[in-house]
Order: C-alpha cells, then structure tokens, then sequence
C-alpha cells in the first residue's frame, strides 16, 4: 500500500507543478479569449442574474438556480477556504494570493463553460430528476464515440474514487478542530457522519434545500468575524495588499518564522490553491448544476461566475487578510495549518479560536454531503443505474468512519491530489474541443432578439421607466 501511494505521491506532485499550469490556466485562458472575456464584460449583467436573484424560487417544485449554486458553494467551500489559504501564505508567502486570484479571474469562465455544457447535455434518470455532469459533456467531445465514452467513464470513475479520501481529510480536518476543544474526536466524527447520512439520504432536492439555507449563514458568520479583525487592524490593510502584489513577482525573504519563498513558490501555491479553492477545471459543480430547472444552459452558467468570486475572492481573500494583517504568518512555531485559528484567537482569543473551529465544522458538513452526492452521480453514470449510485453512498459513508480509526491525513490529502489529477486532464481537454459549442450558447443567449439577455435588459429598462413616472 505504501509502494502505491509513493507512485501516487509521485504522480501528483509532478502534475501540481508545470502540467497544472498549462491545462488549466493556459486552457482557461484559451476560453476566456474564446467567450470573450464575459466574465468581465458581462459582468454587471451576471450580478443582475445571480446575486439579483439569490432567493428566486423555481417553479414546480424543481431545483432553483440559487439551491444549486449554493449546492455547488458546499462542496468548494470547505476547510480548506480556512486552512489551506494560510498554507498558500506559510509555502509561498504574501505573492501566492495574487497568483490565487488570477487562477480565479480565469477559473471564472473555466467553470462558466463546464456548467453551460452539462446543462446543454443533462438528461432525465430513472427517478424523472435532471442528471448531468462533466461525464456527460466529455462523452460527446473528440469527434470519436468510443473515445469521448472512454474518457467520461474514466472522469466519472476517478471522480467517485476520489470522494472517498477527499471526504476523509474533510472528516479528518474537522475532528482535528473539536480534540483542541478537549472534545472526544471520533464520536463527534461519527455524529457528523450521522447528520451528514440523513441529509444525503433525502436526495438531490433535501441537499439542495439544505444548502440553500447553510452556505449562506455560514459565510455570513465567518466574513462578519473576518471584517471585525479588519476593522482592528485598518492600518496594515494597504501595506498587506501592497506586499500580495509585490511579492508575486519578487522573491520574499526570511521574516521571522517565515522561511522565505521564490516567485516559483508563490505562483505553485497561488495556484494550487485557487483551483482547488473554486474546483474550476475540476468539473465537479457541474453535477450539482445539472439539477437545476432553466430557460437556457447559460443562464445556469453565469452562476459559475458568482461561485468563483464568492469562494476564492471574497472568503479565501478573507482568511488571507486576516492572516497577513495580523501577522500571525510570521509568528515562530504555529503550524502553517491553524494560522487562521491564531488570526482569529489573536483578535478574539479562545472566542476567536472556537469560532473557527465552528466555521470548519460548518464548512467540512456541507463539503461532504456534497461530496458525497457527486460521488453517487459520477458511479450512477459509470454503471448505468441509479443503484450502483445509493452502494457508492454507502461505501463513502462506511469508508468516512474507517478512516476516524487509523487513516492519516496527509495520505488522504496525497490521494485527493492523485486522483484530482486525473479528472482535471479529460475535463480539461473536453472544454477545450468543445469551446466552439460554447460559443455558439452564447450567441444565442445574448443576441436573440425578444429572448434570454436581450428580454431581461428590456425587462430592467421597462421597470426604470415604470419608476421614473
């Protein structure tokens, strides 16, 4: 098992390095450039549609668009929105969030065009629910059936492996937090597991409604935390900002106990971070998407937008502020890995570190559940069925409680990059041949006359005149 694990240890990290770089931000460069930059010239219009809209409900009883963003939002935002950022500042130093940020800008459109081909290609399951996801797009692409089907089941396969370490680390992070508060680790873990196996076992739409309520407070709570610290340090906001931009094209010095970082350090985990942070490139949100009941597959799509900008540049720029204004990133001997608890506990004390360890558990919860609906839909495309859907939930849920009696967190860690990989390279290639399509979805969204974009801006027009008379 070890001898398999050091292959996959292997495997990662030379993909994490150069190859990353290339596939997902070369490709969604490549994309931004073939959609025209639309999340930066449409961006006002996609604030009218999402963050305009947040508490629009579907009709019919189907998934709204806002539920299964928000169902989306629970899988990216996690723990790691809270630990992994200030490992991005401890291995990189202050350049690596400049270097998240433009893996956002990018990532933007990289998930916009996953959402707006799983929508396109989604299809009824046997249960008369919407069913979709990356498989289903990487499946048509290629020019080759037996190609396209090839990749998308070994996407799809890869995709519900990979829930199960991922799901490990999310319950091993969270049990980690609560034995800090002198709490038993592996009851409170099963607890989770209990709450978690109760949502989940409602289906799509009890997770959907379960999201639509949970993200949002939860991000509330722990940007509100963020903004207090803020306020308390105003003083070094600029000279932070000032040092992200600075030390993402210079090298970063030893600085008390920071070891230092080279602008390669600073691009790697500026990277890593943002696309593990948003999942762009990842092509897991677009199962979550899939669910939801729209006109047009890019009135879905421009929810990709609004994921991004919500997980990585507002809470991840969040935790890195607070990180580097109180600088706590400097302190000697405080793991790279509870800095954000140290933020917290050096503005609130032990308030402050038991409110992060809150915010995780909240976070790691709706993660999982997530997860876990991913994982069932990528094995339900795999084997045809529904059935071997509800096994893969079971497996995960049974495989969650092994890992609390013996799984370490860093082999789960190492097993997620593994098999993360894998799915990015088919996903990755699909969204690059199938741009044209996606263009093509674009022209018909907002150049129909009397439809989609142009009915919605004579719509705001109409009610702007209705006002001024």
């Amino acid at each position: 098992m070890q001898a398999v694990i050091n292959v996959c240890v292997t495997m990662a990290n030379w993909f994490w390095g150069l190859p990353i770089l290339i596939l997902v931000v070369g490709g969604g460069l490549y994309l931004t450039i073939r959609c025209g930059f639309v999340q930066i010239t449409k961006l006002g219009y996609i604030f009218s549609q999402t963050f305009g809209k947040m508490f629009q409900k579907s009709e019919d009883g189907n998934i709204s668009s806002f539920a299964a963003a928000c169902t989306a939002l629970g899988s990216s935002i996690g723990a790691s929105n809270i630990v992994g950022v200030p490992v991005a500042i401890a291995l990189g130093g202050p350049g690596a969030i400049f270097w998240m940020w433009i893996i956002a800008i990018v990532g933007c459109c990289t998930k916009y065009c996953e959402i707006a081909l799983a929508v396109k290609y989604k299809v009824k399951d046997e249960s008369g629910n919407w069913f979709g996801g990356a498989f289903s797009y990487i499946k048509e692409a290629f020019g080759v059936k037996q190609i396209g089907i090839a990749l998308g089941t070994l996407f799809a396969l890869c995709g519900a492996i990979n829930c199960l370490p991922s799901c490990a680390s999310q319950i091993l992070s969270a049990t980690a937090q609560v034995s800090k508060l002198g709490l038993n680790k592996t009851v409170f873990g099963i607890i989770i597991i209990a709450i978690v196996a109760l949502i989940v076992f409602g289906g799509i739409k009890r997770i959907a409604a379960a999201m639509e309520k949970a993200v949002p407070v939860m991000a509330i709570i722990y940007l509100l935390g963020v903004i207090v610290i803020l306020i308390m340090n105003a003083g070094q906001i600029v000279p932070c900002l000032a040092s992200i931009v600075k030390y993402a094209f210079t090298p970063h010095a030893a600085f008390g106990g920071f070891t230092g970082s080279t602008i390669a350090l600073a691009i790697r985990w500026g990277t890593a971070r943002g696309v593990y942070s948003n999942e762009a490139g990842f092509g897991t949100a677009a199962i979550a998407h899939s669910a939801s009941d729209v006109d047009h597959p890019i009135r879905q799509a421009v929810w990709g937008v609004f994921e991004v900008g919500v997980d990585t540049l507002l809470i991840c720029t969040a935790t890195a502020l607070a990180v580097l204004t109180t600088g706590v990133w400097t302190q000697e001997g405080i793991e790279s890995g509870a800095l954000g608890q140290a933020a917290f506990g050096s503005a609130f004390g032990t308030f402050g570190e038991i409110f992060v360890a809150i915010c995780v558990l909240l976070f790691v919860m709706t993660t999982i559940t997530v997860v876990i609906y991913y994982g069932e839909k990528n094995m339900q495309f795999v084997f045809k069925t529904e059935k071997a859907g509800l096994v893969w939930r079971f497996v995960i849920l049974a495989g969650m409680v092994f890992a609390l009696f013996g799984i370490e967190l860093t082999v789960a860690y190492q097993l997620t990059d593994f098999f993360g990989a894998l799915k990015i390279i088919p996903n990755m290639l699909a969204l690059i041949w199938l741009a044209p399509q996606v263009v093509e979805l674009n022209k018909e969204y907002f150049n129909t006359p009397g439809k989609y974009y142009l009915a919605d801006v004579e719509a705001k027009k109409a009610k702007k005149a209705a006002k001024a008379k």
